[in-house]
């Protein structure tokens, strides 16, 4: 397979068929760095050497009644991880203080649940309001899980700007991981949010066991549905979690799956998400030649790489950081006062 002639299939609008997107996927590793460089050609054409940095807050943890195997917040973890009510106000501004000492772009809000109440929606809606008068720059992303079509307007209204839903995986895959709700109730709220203006932000989550037609699949589902934002995580096996120990990635394979997802969505913001440090270890320099985007600091329930680490990543690529200047790349004293990212001060 000539990859560069992919690439200019994906700079050009053009699709890439059945066989050569399995050709991405069945790629010999002796020739990963060729198949990396063609899918750099559409990231460059698209987002030159920029990579966007995007703050996790997990805003509200655990005590959630959904069923995802992967989850170590789901009812059906035995994972020894906080659980808290959703923060207050005050706590919210503290982490998106610290999102933009860390160069993060984008601060990304989640509750765990499977979806909001109008009440929870209100309180969320009023801590947007305060981060966005201390800090009208910095993109607000939620994820609260399953909407209603009032509480998107809602959210639209209060300056969110993004609104989180991942599908995780395809439709035919879905009943395997999750059964308390639908591949269809995903898709129901991803088109709620967009009907309200929201900027779409869907991901997935690999190796769950999908297959590589799996794989095809969902990166054509995004390319249909021309989704802005494209978190892609690699599954991180938590104790006490159903897929504790499922271990089927290697980087080479994570590779693979970015290439094909940027040839598929060439315009699209492609994030490497949770289990990047795990799974791509060495290679994450690589990943960022095909993504132009990731999380600095840490996750949902588990540690990230650090925020200095994440900086010399991009900067010893030479990459700029979105929304930054060059010079002024070195983190404030406050980014490594106490632990490396945000903590939560709970009460219970």
């Amino acid at each position: 397979m000539h990859w560069q002639n992919l690439r200019d299939k994906s700079i050009n609008g053009e699709s890439l068929n059945d066989e050569e997107a399995t050709a991405v996927l069945n790629c010999r590793d002796q020739e990963l760095l060729a198949l990396a460089d063609a899918a750099y050609g559409v990231r460059h054409k698209y987002f030159g050497n920029r990579v966007k940095l995007n703050f996790l807050l997990n805003a509200k943890s655990g005590l959630c009644p959904e069923d995802c195997s992967y989850c170590a917040q789901a009812k059906t973890s035995q994972a020894p991880i906080q659980k808290y009510a959703m923060l207050s106000a005050d706590q919210i501004l503290a982490a998106a203080e610290r999102a933009v000492e860390t160069k993060a772009k984008r601060f990304c809000m989640v509750n765990s649940g499977r979806g909001p109440t109008d009440s929870e929606v209100e309180q969320v809606a009023q801590a947007v309001q305060t981060v966005k008068d201390k800090y009208p720059q910095l993109e607000i992303c939620v994820c609260l899980g399953l909407l209603k079509e009032s509480q998107a307007r809602d959210l639209k209204a209060s300056g969110v700007d993004a609104y989180n839903h991942n599908l995780n995986t395809t439709e035919q895959h879905y009943g395997e991981i999750c059964t308390t709700h639908t591949y269809q109730d995903r898709k129901a709220t991803l088109a709620l949010a967009s009907q309200a203006g929201l900027s779409s932000c869907s991901g997935c989550l690999f190796g769950m066991g999908e297959t590589q037609s799996d794989i095809v699949h969902l990166a054509r589902t995004f390319e249909k549905l021309n989704v802005d934002s494209i978190p892609i995580n690699f599954l991180i096996p938590v104790p006490g979690t159903p897929l504790a120990k499922t271990h089927l990635l290697t980087p080479q394979k994570c590779i693979k799956i970015l290439a094909l997802f940027r040839f598929l969505n060439p315009d699209s913001e492609i994030r490497i998400a949770g289990g990047r440090e795990f799974h791509l270890r060495w290679l994450q320099p690589l990943g960022l030649y095909i993504a132009n985007s990731i999380f600095i600091g840490d996750y949902l329930t588990t540690k990230g790489q650090s925020p200095a680490d994440d900086l010399n990543m991009v900067r010893d690529l030479g990459f700029d950081i979105e929304g930054a200047i060059p010079d002024d790349w070195n983190l404030a004293p406050a980014a490594f006062a106490g632990d490396r990212s945000f903590t939560v001060q709970l009460k219970v």
